[in-house]
């Protein structure tokens, strides 16, 4: 009896980051990406967790692209004994060897840190979740492969990758195993993106998983002379504030396409020669691959716009620093979401600046710094220190590298007839309730399926999926905001609020009055543990 396909959901799943797609087929595992959370610090702590299965049983990886919420845990999973290659195209496997590179330095670093506060209060220190060495290890895994050329990554599976015109590079995944015919989308692009063809992939499936993030959002229609239009008026504005234009900016794809439009504007003379700085210094070294690659991309033509003198790449922390006393200038920085790198540190210097701008172009995940920012914040928390928020906050969404609804409705359209299931992941509640109602008319033979993680579903050829484990319910109430960002929000607003009491001994009251709500749920604590019964010895 033929042993049947199944999946199982490790991420990416009523959430939009840790992509990790488990498919098994009788002893042989194959993962679809496997990538770090983000958002929360709840949702983060999952990055920790042991994996659902052991990492010396999967025997491949394919990676549908770059992205840290979809390769973030490589490394992590070659150092507990995954030994397989990873199947990707080349310019992922470039990407690759920064992205990973970087990543493990910043869990090096950031550890280093905390232990720095644990030995100070006499804790035990932490371990990083891997190393830099770790991701170089599992860089030399990489199996690059070409666009629409058939694999076996696994013994029983035949895998092709198709254009996902998302980043360079990107890719989704048609999987044959078991008689079971299956698309993955990983990220879609949208429609006239730069550098890239539309997204590409062959119809009738029995199982499809697509992606999500935009299902709720219909963007208009803007062609790249639009977008650089509208970016003018933003830059413009910006200066005539009289302050930096701060751009929160991923350090792949982003960066390169605003620094494609910025250099079009500055040799149109649409905007003044101010001085751009790109202070990533992962965002220099994936714009060394863009120039690798030149020749391949769209809207390049084979000439490299990152050659403008106008352009100024800050590797150095102290170059970086010099920044602090830079005026008038356009400033790009990572990480996208603000939860990490060098943005930060601008951040600090230039949100309570009522000259400055900051101006958002790419998706901000509930729970991140930048959501809580773009959703209003007039004040934040920002590595220990509270900043008011007094700089124009600002947006543009046409740079999405995303498919918005009416795309990722087309894409699934384009993949029709599904005979079985299709899968709606890579989104939050709101982007996968949409799409749910609004992609049956799309796809009518299919049935429509929201997992959650932990979930495993068997994928029978020509019918529906079943469910067969369901998923874990420790972190369906951890995918968005969690107390963490309740706390920083309360603590950053505190003194303030303590101020504006002008009774010493009533600022003393309210902080007591705080104390007991605490120590109440001490002694309520305390109070279960005493009575619960007593387990009996066996």
């Amino acid at each position: 009896m033929t042993q049947p396909l199944t999946l199982t959901f490790n991420g990416a799943a009523r959430t939009v980051t840790g992509s990790c797609h488990e498919f098994v087929l009788g002893k042989t595992r194959v993962l679809v990406d496997c990538g770090m959370f983000q958002g929360s610090r709840t949702l983060e702590g999952l990055n920790a967790s042991p994996f659902s299965f052991n990492p010396r049983h999967v025997d491949a990886v394919v990676l549908t692209h770059a992205h840290i919420d979809h390769s973030g845990l490589l490394p992590r999973l070659a150092a507990e004994g995954f030994s397989g290659p990873i199947w990707c195209t080349q310019p992922t496997a470039d990407l690759l060897e920064y992205m990973l590179a970087d990543s493990g330095r910043i869990h090096e670093a950031d550890t280093a840190r905390r232990n720095r506060r644990r030995d100070r209060a006499g804790e035990e220190p932490f371990q990083p979740l891997y190393t830099e060495a770790d991701a170089m290890a599992a860089w030399g895994m990489c199996r690059p492969v070409a666009l629409e050329e058939w694999f076996e990554p696994a013994p029983g599976f035949r895998v092709r990758l198709w254009n996902a015109g998302h980043i360079l590079g990107s890719a989704s995944a048609e999987i044959e195993a078991g008689g079971t015919r299956v698309m993955c989308s990983g990220d879609i692009g949208p429609d006239n993106k730069a550098f890239h063809p539309d997204p590409e992939g062959p119809s009738g499936f029995d199982h499809v998983l697509c992606e999500s993030t935009y299902g709720d959002r219909r963007r208009e229609r803007v062609t790249i002379e639009a977008r650089r239009k509208v970016l003018e008026a933003e830059i413009r504005g910006a200066l005539e504030r009289g302050g930096n234009l701060i751009i929160p900016s991923f350090a792949l794809e982003r960066t390169q396409e605003l620094l494609l439009d910025i250099v079009e504007l500055l040799r149109a003379k649409a905007i003044p020669p101010v001085p751009v700085f790109i202070d990533s210094p992962l965002a220099s070294h994936a714009t060394d691959v863009f120039k690798r690659h030149a020749a391949e991309l769209e809207d390049l033509h084979g000439s490299c716009v990152f050659e403008h003198p106008q352009l100024h790449f800050v590797d150095s922390v102290e170059e970086s620093i010099r920044l602090n006393s830079v005026k008038g200038a356009i400033i790009l920085a990572a990480s996208g979401m603000c939860e990490g790198g060098r943005i930060r540190h601008h951040l600090i210097h230039n949100l309570y600046r009522r000259e400055a701008t900051v101006l958002f172009v790419g998706y901000q995940a509930a729970g991140t710094l930048g959501r809580v920012i773009l959703d209003g914040a007039q004040r934040v928390r920002i590595s220990g220190q509270d900043v008011h928020v007094r700089a124009a906050i600002r947006r543009i969404d046409s740079y999405s590298a995303h498919a918005d609804q009416s795309e990722l409705l087309d894409w699934v359209a384009a993949r029709a007839p599904i005979h079985g299931s299709l899968f709606l992941v890579h989104g939050e509640d709101s982007g996968l309730e949409t799409m749910r109602q609004l992609a049956q008319t799309r796809a009518p033979d299919a049935t429509m399926v929201v997992p959650s993680i932990g979930e495993t579903w068997e994928l029978p050829a020509g019918a529906p999926a079943r469910r067969t484990k369901t998923g874990r319910e420790d972190i369906a109430e951890n995918l968005g905001h969690d107390w963490q960002n309740a706390y920083a929000s309360f603590v950053t607003g505190l003194r303030r609020d303590l101020a504006r009491i002008e009774d010493e001994k009533a600022r003393e009251e309210a902080l007591a009055q705080m104390r007991k709500v605490l120590d109440s749920y001490a002694k309520h604590r305390d109070g279960r543990r005493r009575h619960a019964p007593e387990k009996t010895p066996r």
